[in-house]
This record gives structure tokens, sequence and C-alpha cells, in this order.
């Protein structure tokens, strides 16, 4: 089952909840993600039950919405302040090749960056039998929710980027209960957009290469995410493909199981707000970056992966310059 937001000819807002079988019927007992999740929460059942609850109300055509800029991301909170993105990273196995070199280097004693010493832990630990906590991954902040951008709206580089790269992820999605409780109410298809220039830099850079706008696809999936998950990226310009890679995410293709990156995360008790949204991108191991190709201006990052039926899809803007003063009282 999956939910989208989206905004209707009159401009008011609507949440559609959509079937297998691909129907996508106007929940009426909502108007948003959240505001059912909140019912959810206190009626002590899932999402799709809560929606379900009264009867769904007309058709709604989600690829017109689209076509006309209706659809909204799937989740928001109307704080921004109170919806966190964060992530991790060094989670994927990549591909056998790199993962080869990274072992031969282990074993031949040869220097290994914090990178690769970061993966290899990962490997290693990070997928703990049930009742044992594995080993942390890496882990950074991108913004508050003002940094969320929805189908189709531009992913905005600040002006004094150095690049402007796409990583298809998969996002979980959660809200913090009453108790202070983590509830994960689905997963979003995502572009976790980055600078890798200045990221390439030096690694300590890390933190200012993640301070960047993040694209979520237009559905929220509830329930179980595939373990093997299979979708390509690609980045279009001047209306035709330039760049085209698959791309792997789930836990058979993931050195971490997903509760070990939840786990990390949500045992600081800053991010178990009661009410709080936060919006967790698991990484990625396909980069045009990494493949040596330079994105510019107008192009168009779109991701695509099954079971999500919509592509995330977003052109790449940058802002103007514009000067930082402080000043004192």
């Amino acid at each position: 089952m999956t939910f989208v937001q989206f905004v209707d000819g009159s401009g008011r807002r609507g949440l559609a909840m959509l079937d297998a079988q691909e129907a996508a019927r106007q929940v009426t007992v909502a108007d948003t993600l959240l505001d059912l999740a909140h019912k959810a929460l206190a009626s002590q059942t899932t999402l799709a039950e809560t929606a379900s609850s009264a009867p769904l109300g007309d058709a709604v055509d989600i690829s017109a919405a689209l076509a006309e800029g209706r659809v909204l991301a799937p989740i928001d909170h109307p704080d921004p302040a109170h919806l966190l993105l964060t992530g991790t990273g060094l989670t994927h196995l990549g591909s056998a090749e790199g993962r080869d070199k990274m072992h031969k280097a282990a074993q031949s004693g040869e220097q290994l960056t914090d990178s690769m010493r970061m993966f290899l832990m990962g490997v290693e630990g990070g997928k703990p039998a049930p009742g044992q906590t594995g080993v942390q991954p890496e882990w950074f902040y991108k913004g508050d929710g003002s940094q969320l951008v929805g189908p189709g709206q531009p992913l905005t580089s600040p002006s004094f980027a150095q690049d402007g790269g796409e990583e298809p992820e998969i996002a979980g999605v959660y809200l913090i209960g009453p108790d202070g409780t983590p509830h994960r109410l689905g997963f979003c298809l995502a572009n976790e957009f980055s600078d890798h220039v200045i990221e390439r830099g030096n690694y300590l850079w890390l933190a200012h290469s993640k301070l960047r706008n993040a694209a979520l696809g237009p559905e929220l999936l509830t329930g179980a995410l595939p373990a093997d998950l299979r979708g390509t990226s690609r980045i279009i310009r001047d209306g035709v493909v330039a760049w085209e890679q698959p791309f792997l995410s789930g836990e058979s293709n993931m050195s971490h199981a997903i509760a070990n990156l939840e786990h990390h995360h949500f045992k600081y008790g800053l991010f178990r707000r009661p009410g709080d949204v936060h919006v967790h991108f698991f990484g990625t191991a396909t980069l045009s970056f990494s493949a040596g190709f330079q994105t510019q201006e107008g192009d168009v990052f779109e991701i695509e992966a099954a079971p999500f039926r919509y592509p995330v899809s977003n052109p790449l803007a940058q802002a103007a310059e514009q000067a930082v003063i402080v000043k004192t009282l």
C-alpha cells in the first residue's frame, strides 16, 4: 500500500491511498500523511487501517497531478524545524571489484583510509544477531524540512557549491510518538543530493557536502522494504539521457541491517522528541560523480525502482550569490 500527498484543482490538500491494482482513491479521514499517522497512533492501528476506517473518496489521477505539478513530497510538517533530514553512508556493498580491492589491501597490510575501514567494519558487524547491537555507521545531518523538495521541484545548490550530484537511495520516514517511541511510517524512493567535489577535497568536509536539498519520490510505501531492490539512476540533459546506471538497495545489497541503522540514529534522546518527523537516508553505492560525469545546471535527475510506481524526478538549479553579514547587537 502506498500514499501520495497532492493538491486538488482548487488548491486544497489531499491524501490518496493506492492499492496493489494501482487504483488511487482519496483518503477522507485525513488530508495529510502526518494527520493520518497521528490518528493511527491514537487508535493503535496501521496507516492503511486508519485510512480505511471510513469510505474512501473519489478516484485520484496521480499521473495527471504529477504532470500538472500538484503532487507534494509524501511527508511534511507544518513547522519545518520539526522535520529532520539525516542519513548514513558506507552502508551498501557496492561492486564486487571494489570490495575485493579493499579486502586485498586489508590482507596485505596496506594503509586503509578511514572510509575503507568504516566500510569493512560495516561488512563485519553491520548485521548483528537478534538482540545484539551492531557497529555504528557513518552518520550525517542534511537539514530540516525546509531542505526537502517534492516531485518536479528543483534541487538547488548554494552559490558556493562546487558540485551538485545525485545519490539514488531509499529513505525511511518516522514519527515520534507521545511517549518518545519512533514509529516507521514507511519508505520512500529518494535523491540524497550532495556536493561530491567538496567531499573529495577533504573527508572532514563531509558535513558541509551534505547540507543540501534532498528529494523524495511521490509515494510512501508501507510495510516491509524488499530485500533486493533494483532500479535505475539517470541524468537527462536537453531531453536526452546523458548518463544512466543501475543501482541496488535493500538489505541483501547492504552491509548494515536497516534495524541497525535505525538503532544508531534513535539511540540519541534528542531524536526521540514527541511529534517530530524524521526522514533518514540509508545510503547508496551508485554515483555519476564516481563515473566521472559532471552535472550542470538544467540537468534532470531521474531515479526509478520497483515496487515504487513513480520516479524521483528533479532538475538541478543553482542559487544566486548572496552576501552573509554577521552583525553585532
